[in-house]
């Protein structure tokens, strides 16, 4: 935080280191796919990773503005956790939220992350139903992460 460079920058290589841990990641679980016989095709992956890519900075923008909110360190994980979890496991991406109470279902349709989820699979599995249109999720995704941007970009520049 002491350095010459702006905190905005500071911002943004936090976002794209994290993002490019999480795609190194993401593209060593879709080799493992290959090598134990998931059916998956070039031009599945090659429509994976832009999405895997739009999906990491979003959820790393969440991270970095709870960051940019911490007093300790401590916390931090706590919180993150706090928020990733519930994110994840209503995001259908473990099981089939169709069984989902309809008092809980609105957490699911207000989850930026189950548009991701949905467009992976739509992209990655075939004959997959989306819950809405591809470039809906896109649009969606994408307009969280230009809020989580600049979210994160104000109270990361305002942190003491």
């Amino acid at each position: 935080m002491v350095s010459p460079i702006s905190r905005v920058s500071i911002f943004a290589g936090k976002m794209f280191g994290v993002g490019t841990a999480a795609i190194i990641q993401g593209a060593i679980v879709i080799l493992l796919g290959v090598l134990i016989g998931v059916p998956l095709s070039l031009h599945a992956v090659t429509l994976a990773i832009p999405l895997m890519i739009i999906i990491t900075v979003g959820l790393t923008c969440i991270g970095l503005v709870i960051a940019s909110l911490m007093t300790s360190l401590e916390s931090f994980g706590t919180i993150v956790t706090f928020v990733n979890l519930p994110m994840f496991f209503l995001s259908g991406a473990l099981f089939p939220v169709t069984n989902l109470p309809s008092w809980m279902r609105w957490a699911f349709y207000i989850n930026p992350l189950t548009y991701g989820v949905d467009a992976l699979r739509g992209v990655m599995i075939s004959g997959w139903q989306t819950i809405v249109p591809m470039y809906l999720n896109i649009l969606i995704i994408c307009s969280f992460d230009v809020v989580m941007i600049v979210i994160g970009t104000y109270l990361f520049s305002r942190r003491q």
